[in-house]
């Protein structure tokens, strides 16, 4: 296929080129009715090229085939069988690609420290999770992904399991042995899945960690507003080999997604796939070596520590996502974060108890690395932040809790709202958390234990955000009626 083409963009430029007249949605009508107010900050080409798919920059059947050579596109750019794009984030995606190897009451393999969009596809399928957990490295209180021994140890105890899902990278970087954990499925011809919302540039560089598709994992999903040049909510999933049905899993996406996708983001999809074949490599070589510079330099402030593959016990990670540890100086990584945005105006990605991120992508420079860098150097020398609280970090098997309830089940079932000092003991009925990065300490169906109680609840006294709780104080929590 020519990869010089942008099905979606020149669609767009052949309707504005038309001049046509939508009497569809969305309703501004390429910005006509919108508020004067609201132009003078988001700009008039947002909504003129705010169109439909559908009777838009496609005719009503379709026939054109615009969305479908894109993905076309898409699929052949990163080796894949098949490309699906997603205008709802990999939260839908790795909730599609799950129900379609798993069903109600059918069990899969996951990975424990998974992100909450997939315990959420867990609640709404019924599919019955058998938890693989991965190395809890007891230094540096971090959780890598499961090695290929553990996902072997997990079929021999659960033959009837349909599948494993993954998430390599983490939010912290840290790569699965995804060729290691590919062979396992192949000996137990079940199918792979592969949570790579943070890995949509991996395709694009042979310096970079694995890349899914490249050793036939059978579904990899993609944010590309992480790590790529997508808007926010762009996601897409790739697909390969004959274990998993290519129209069942477009069904259930079918079923998840919405009926009024944004032409926006799908172009801005169709975009980065075309800048990535022609320009990627040169373009991911400069940001490694910008990562590698700026790694570096971190390493010479004092009180700062770099997380790199070779510190911790992770198979692989990824250059490109910058994990700094600042216990050196005394403060924790909720309120580092804080004064950075408060103070120097710079935003960063990860926080937890000990540790910040920043994410370095194609578009950064010299310049911007240079800015966090003075705000680095500002953090470290600043008085202003309390001193790290103490959290009671659970020791090494202590967040493995007993699953004793499908999480559908327990979420939709009779509960009951109780004090946090009698929870311990009783079946959680609703997801408890720490964002980010996103993987919940408390999943729906388990049962809540006192060390990771002891956890959540200093945790958000020294900083931690509990979103999704029920009760954001954490006062009380959901448990299953008795």
């Amino acid at each position: 296929m020519d990869q010089s083409r942008a099905p979606v963009l020149e669609a767009l430029v052949a309707y504005r080129e038309r001049g046509d007249l939508s009497f569809t949605p969305p309703g501004h009508k390429q910005g006509r009715g919108v508020d004067p107010r609201v132009l003078a900050v988001l700009g008039e080409d947002l909504f003129r090229d705010d169109v439909m798919t559908m009777n838009g920059l496609d005719d009503r059947l379709q026939t054109g085939g615009v969305l479908e050579q894109a993905q076309e596109l898409m699929a052949q750019a990163v080796r894949a069988d098949k490309a699906f794009f997603s205008t709802c984030g990999s939260s839908l995606s790795v909730k599609s690609a799950m129900l379609s190897v798993a069903g109600p009451g059918e069990k899969l393999l996951v990975a424990r420290n998974a992100h909450k969009s997939v315990i959420s596809g867990l609640i709404l399928s019924g599919v019955e999770p058998v938890w693989v957990h991965g190395e809890w490295d007891g230094e540096l209180h971090l959780s890598y992904p499961p090695s290929p021994e553990a996902v072997e140890e997990a079929f021999r105890s659960t033959p009837d399991a349909k599948g494993v899902l993954v998430a390599s990278p983490t939010d912290y970087g840290s790569c699965a042995d995804l060729a290691g954990i590919r062979r396992v499925c192949d000996r137990y011809d079940k199918p792979f899945i592969v949570d790579e919302a943070w890995g949509a540039h991996l395709p694009f560089h042979d310096g970079l960690p694995t890349w899914g598709m490249d050793v036939g994992a059978d579904i990899c999903v993609t944010s590309v507003h992480k790590m790529g040049n997508g808007l926010e909510q762009s996601s897409v999933f790739h697909l390969q080999g004959d274990r998993v049905d290519p129209n069942v899993l477009k069904a259930r996406e079918d079923l998840l997604g919405t009926t009024s996708p944004s032409t926006l983001v799908y172009a801005a999809l169709d975009g980065w796939r075309r800048q990535m074949v022609e320009n990627g490599k040169d373009l991911l070589d400069r940001a490694l070596d910008l990562a590698g510079t700026t790694r570096s330099r971190i390493g010479r402030i004092h009180g700062l520590w770099v997380m790199d593959k070779e510190s911790s016990g992770a198979f692989d990670s990824d250059p490109l996502k910058i994990v700094i540890d600042v216990s050196g100086l005394g403060v924790d990584g909720y309120h580092a974060t804080d004064w950075l945005r408060e103070r120097c105006h710079v935003n960063l990605s990860l926080s937890d108890h000990r540790r910040i991120s920043a994410e370095i992508t194609v578009a950064d420079d010299a310049g911007t690395t240079d800015v966090l860098l003075d705000a680095l150097r500002a953090l470290a020398s600043t008085r202003d932040l309390p001193p790290a609280a103490p959290i009671d970090v659970p020791e090494p098997g202590e967040l493995e809790l007993e699953t004793v309830m499908l999480p559908r089940d327990a979420f939709f079932g009779r509960i009951e709202q109780v004090p946090i000092e009698r929870a311990a003991g009783r079946v959680i009925a609703e997801l408890v958390t720490p964002y980010p990065p996103g993987a919940p300490a408390l999943c729906p169906g388990e049962r809540i234990t006192a060390p990771v109680l002891s956890y959540l609840t200093t945790g958000l006294k020294g900083g931690m955000d509990i979103p999704d709780a029920g009760d954001s104080s954490l006062r009380t929590l959901r448990v299953v009626a008795e």
